[in-house]
């Protein structure tokens, strides 16, 4: 365990002195260290190179004392080697040749990671080395209907006008190519905990676009193939949908330890209906993080209080956007490590 195990503790239901806080996409935009090395490199450029992944991680936590490190790399990694050719530019994710019939899901396989994403894993076993125990490290990987999404789609999307197309047409295909991501993310994600990681975080940002009934076939299922997979080698799960709010309960049944939820959300509402052992994180509008210095402070000691005290661990509703002010952040993550002094 290392040594401040606020995050694992409570990831495992535990009690804590305070709620543990980091940020998604903590590791990023947002500093100038990162904007730095990014003014030499490109996106995919950082994420290759193990050293550099390690450099971007350590420095949140040099600025900000956090509960934990994540792991700088991106959910689309694991595509390329499938054989899903991508790009990551300032214009966003770019598929290469969109994966849109069955003949182009047959030609899609299932990798050897170790050998197609070795550089994330020696991201994290430097990183891992770098903390010497004293926080946390998570890992991460995107979830099957997020990647399928993507890889269908070609880009972002307003509509989801193909993947639903394919979804309501060619139910099979989807189908077809969500095994192979549900296989291949699981794989991903048990090489990160072999590596190093100590909890893992799966994204699933584009699930909250489906139905309940949608979901219940075209999401949950390969998320929970995904968690059981990582389950079996003794580290805790959160699971982040975004936009899920609507069917909570059936988020929950994918079986992670902790739910990530995004500031559509009322807290309360939502520990309500997951039910006291069910450990929550989130869930603050990162455009928070862009008011006055009291509307920070106001905002997250009413989340934390939402939250309930144990089973909480604080986070932003989704990633932290790149204008935000340091000091902001700075100002949040004290807010949160104030608590415990307050009680």
């Amino acid at each position: 365990m290392p040594r401040n195990d606020r995050l694992l503790r409570t990831a495992r239901g535990e009690s804590v002195d305070r709620p543990p806080v980091w940020l998604m996409r903590q590791a990023g935009r947002y500093m100038h260290e990162y904007q730095a090395l990014r003014a030499r490199h490109s996106f995919l450029e950082l994420c290759r190179d193990p050293a550099l992944a390690c450099e971007i991680s350590l420095q949140p936590l040099r600025a900000f004392d956090m509960d934990a490190a994540i792991i700088f790399s991106d959910i689309l990694i694991p595509l390329e080697g499938m054989g899903i050719g991508f790009s990551l530019d300032h214009g966003g994710p770019k598929i290469h040749e969109p994966i849109r019939t069955g003949a182009q899901v047959s030609k899609v396989i299932v990798p050897v990671v170790r050998e197609t994403c070795d550089y994330v894993y020696e991201a994290i076993s430097l990183l891992s080395e770098a903390l010497d125990g004293e926080v946390p490290l998570i890992g991460f990987g995107g979830a099957p209907f997020t990647l399928a999404a993507y890889s269908v789609e070609g880009s972002g999307s307003k509509n989801y006008e193909n993947i639903k197309s394919m979804m309501y047409g060619e139910p099979e295909v989807l189908q077809a190519l969500l095994e192979k991501l549900a296989e291949t993310v699981a794989r991903h994600l048990c090489e990160q905990v072999e590596a190093g990681a100590e909890i893992v975080q799966l994204f699933d940002t584009w699930a909250g676009e489906l139905s309940p009934e949608d979901y219940e076939e075209f999401a949950l299922p390969y998320q929970k193939r995904v968690l059981e997979t990582v389950r079996e080698l003794g580290v805790p799960s959160i699971l982040y949908v975004k936009g899920g709010g609507g069917f909570l309960d059936i988020v929950a049944a994918a079986g992670a330890d902790v739910i990530s939820l995004d500031w559509r959300v009322d807290l309360a509402e939502a520990r309500r209906q997951l039910g006291p052992d069910q450990v929550v994180q989130g869930n603050l509008d990162p455009c928070v993080l862009l008011g006055t210095a009291d509307e920070i402070r106001d905002r997250t000691e009413a989340m934390i209080r939402s939250g309930g005290g144990q089973g909480h661990i604080v986070n932003l509703g989704h990633g932290i956007l790149p204008m935000t002010p340091r000091e902001h952040v700075g100002l949040f993550v004290e807010t949160v490590q104030d608590q415990s002094n307050n009680e």
